[in-house]
C-alpha cells in the first residue's frame, strides 16, 4: 500500500511492485509456469516482465495504444481492443487476469463475464479493482470523491488548470465492492475460489460480510474464480 503514493511521481516504481505482487498473488491459486496468461488491461509492460519471468506465456490487451508503448514499441502478443468484447476464443487461456481496469469500464460486469468466457474449464480468472467508496477511489481526485465524482473532477480541474487523467464519467467509474460480490454470486459460469480485500491485513477480511463498512475498508476488492466445465455451469 505504500507504493499507491508514488503512482503519480514514479509510476514505474508503482507499476514494478504491483506486477510483483499479482505474480504472488496468482502464485497462491495457480502455477504460472506454462500457463497461458491473458491481462486484460496490460498497460505498458511492467506486467508482462513479471509474469513471463514466472514461466507463464503472456497475453495483453488494452483499449489504448499510447498506454501499450509506455516503455516503447507495443511488444509481440499485444492485442489492442475493448474488455467488454474480448478478441479471444472461448476457453482460449489458462489464466485471465485483471488487475485496476474495471473501475475504468462503462459496463464492468460485462468485462469480467468476458474474462470468465475466453478462459478455458478448470482455468483462473483474477479479477481486482479499486472500489469507489474507498480511500482512493476518485484516483488523483480523492478523496474529493466522497462528496461525488463529478464535483471532484471540477475540482481537480480548477485546482490543477487541467483534467485528471481519470476523468469520472469517462474513463472512471463509480464501481463498489457490494455489486462485485453480487455479480460473482450470480454468474454461473465459474466457482467462485475467493473475494478478498487484496490490501488488507487477513485479520479484517470479515468486513467483506458487512455492509456499509465493507464499502469504506475495502481499498481494492480482488474476486478469484475457477472456470466450470460447460456441463457443470
Amino acid at each position: 500500500m505504500r507504493e499507491f503514493r508514488y503512482e503519480q511521481p514514479d509510476p514505474a516504481r508503482f507499476y514494478r511492485a504491483l506486477a510483483a505482487d499479482s505474480v504472488e498473488q496468482l502464485g497462491d491459486y495457480c502455477d504460472l509456469r506454462g500457463a497461458r496468461l491473458l491481462d486484460v488491461g496490460g498497460g505498458p509492460g511492467y506486467f508482462r516482465d513479471a509474469f513471463v519471468a514466472a514461466g507463464a506465456t503472456y497475453l495483453a490487451l488494452d483499449a489504448d495504444a499510447g498506454e501499450l508503448a509506455g516503455l516503447g514499441e507495443i511488444a509481440s502478443g499485444t492485442v489492442i481492443g475493448s474488455g467488454m468484447q474480448l478478441p479471444f476464443a472461448d476457453d482460449s487461456v489458462d489464466v485471465c487476469y485483471s488487475s485496476n481496469v474495471l473501475e475504468h469500464v462503462s459496463d464492468p460486469w460485462l468485462m469480467a463475464e468476458e474474462m470468465v468466457r475466453v478462459t478455458r474449464p478448470g482455468g483462473l480468472v483474477y479479477l481486482s479493482y479499486t472500489v469507489w467508496f474507498g480511500p482512493w477511489g476518485g484516483h488523483e481526485t480523492a478523496p474529493w470523491h466522497f462528496l461525488g465524482g463529478q464535483r471532484a473532477r471540477r475540482r481537480y480541474r480548477r485546482v490543477h488548470g487541467h483534467e485528471p487523467k481519470n476523468r469520472f464519467g469517462e474513463s472512471l467509474f463509480a464501481v463498489t465492492t457490494g455489486a462485485g460480490l453480487r455479480w460473482a454470486a450470480r454468474q454461473q459460469g465459474a466457482e467462485v475460489v475467493a473475494a478478498r480485500p487484496r490490501y488488507n491485513p487477513g485479520w479484517s477480511w470479515w468486513l467483506l460480510r458487512v455492509p456499509v463498512v465493507r464499502e469504506l475498508v475495502t481499498w481494492n476488492l480482488a474476486l478469484v474464480l475457477r472456470k466450470l466445465p460447460a456441463d457443470a455451469s
